[in-house]
């Protein structure tokens, strides 16, 4: 089987498999032979599953050799970020602490996504814990950006991005609480979607902060994104805070018209210390936007400026709690960076906390001012873009700032207000870096932003691009 194939998207794939023109098996197998010759240069895989992905293969290819048919996401090799509980199968965040454990059941997305036919070629590589954004995990080593080895891919879902844009898999499944599924999308250029808080079960998921925690996937384009959403939305009676909301047809419903819709421009913060090829093919997109009949204006919401402090009190302490009991017994077992987060969690002040929550309130109300103005929001994802690996410090515009605030400064309002937000390829910079358009819209909106932002990747040849390995 051909490179050319195995790159393509779901929505072709998924036709090819259907139609036995292609076998899960050899789809597997190729697949399989690509992660193990990239996998000493991007190290995108902590675990590979070669046996359990080929008896996974072999079921599929006999169910739809009699008629049993599962739907588009059935015999397509899909990686699970290290994070999500793999029956059978080594699940270690990342982390020293859980190398060894190996769960006796399956994440509810990981359990669904199995429903739905795929077959999971490996568990992806990612930062200690979720706690982080470059991906350089002291435990396994340096996950690589594939457009260039030498920088990081981004994180903490940096391995399941770098594996979808070097076609070691058709997708990932990730999770985003600051911007880790949108981050490494942007960086290694793909489609990163992270939905609205509580549209996604976050049961078997190891968590980072609970009411910041969200799960989606990374795929190669908007529509396998919509696919993907379809199969693992929905409510779950393990985990409380999912929604019991009917969950659409969002590949039916994002190839509706986009004529008419406003797009909403906060001119503050948004596009504040953005390095300018960033700002220049974001522009451009926007203009893209409006001549698909989009219709721009500016936006204001107050209180951007504190999302970061806001994330930041919510996020440690959250992530302290859950990790008390290893930081009592394992301390030394945490990579040092993790370790003085974690531990800088445990002294944060309650009312640090209470105020954050209160505020967080407030951020949201400001958002939903907003949205009676304008149908999505448009951004950059991130500002600046990846350093090398082992360093610390970017370049946004004219701020040099570290690469968590600069990572996380356009994300985390979204994780905040549990708000849908999408990374769409939006261009390359003159270094052939990828560039990343953020596009959110109002709470479980999901069909909107993925309507929109199809629309923009189809009138694109942006998402068509892959890096060059051989």
């Amino acid at each position: 089987m051909t490179q050319e194939l195995i790159s393509r998207p779901i929505s072709e794939l998924a036709p090819l498999l259907r139609k036995r023109a292609i076998s899960p098996v050899e789809l597997f197998d190729a697949t399989l032979q690509r992660i193990h010759r990239l996998q000493p240069k991007l190290n995108s895989f902590i675990t590979i599953t070669d046996e359990e992905g080929r008896q996974a293969a072999i079921r599929a290819e006999d169910e739809i050799l009699h008629g049993h048919y599962r739907g588009p996401l059935h015999g397509i090799p899909i990686s699970i970020k290290d994070l999500f509980a793999t029956r059978g199968v080594r699940t270690t965040a990342g982390s020293k602490i859980l190398g060894n454990w190996i769960p006796e059941h399956d994440a509810t997305a990981v359990a669904k996504l199995h429903e739905a036919g795929m077959v999971m070629i490996g568990k992806a590589h990612m930062h200690e814990f979720a706690y982080g954004v470059t991906n350089d995990n002291p435990h396994y080593g340096p996950a690589r950006n594939p457009w260039d080895q030498a920088r990081v891919p981004g994180g903490s879902s940096g391995g399941s991005a770098a594996a979808v844009a070097s076609s070691q898999c058709s997708a990932s499944l990730g999770s985003d609480t600051g911007g880790s599924i949108r981050i490494p999308s942007a960086v290694c250029g793909v489609v990163g979607l992270k939905p609205t808080y509580g549209r996604v079960s976050r049961h078997g998921a190891v968590p980072l902060a609970w009411s910041l925690d969200h799960v989606g996937p990374i795929t190669k384009t908007v529509e396998d994104a919509a696919v993907v959403l379809n199969a693992i939305a929905g409510p779950d009676s393990k985990d409380p805070s999912s929604s019991s909301r009917p969950v659409p047809d969002y590949r039916k419903e994002m190839m509706g018209d986009i004529r008419g819709l406003r797009v909403g421009i906060p001119q503050h913060f948004f596009f504040d210390h953005v390095d300018p090829e960033i700002g220049h093919a974001v522009n451009a997109a926007i203009r893209r936007l409006e001549a698909l009949g989009m219709k721009a204006l500016e936006i204001d919401i107050p209180g951007l400026e504190n999302c970061a402090a806001m994330e930041a009190h919510i996020n440690l302490a959250e992530a302290a709690s859950y990790h008390e009991q290893y930081l009592k017994k394992q301390a030394d077992a945490y990579g040092p960076g993790v370790r003085t987060d974690l531990e800088a969690g445990r002294f944060l002040l309650a009312t640090d906390y209470v105020k954050s929550q209160r505020g967080r309130a407030w951020l949201q109300r400001n958002f939903n001012e907003a949205f009676e103005s304008a149908d999505i929001i448009v951004s950059p994802t991130v500002p600046a873009f990846p350093p090398v690996i082992g360093q610390v410090w970017v370049q946004s515009g004219d701020l040099r700032e570290h690469i968590v605030d600069a990572f996380l400064r356009f994300n985390i309002p979204y994780d905040l207000t549990g708000l849908p937000a999408i990374s769409v390829p939006c261009g390359f910079s003159s270094a052939g870096l990828p560039i990343g358009l953020q596009i959110a819209g109002r709470a479980f909106e999901e069909a909107t932003i993925l309507k929109v932002a199809h629309a923009y990747e189809q009138s694109t040849d942006w998402y068509l691009a892959s890096p060059s390995l051989d």
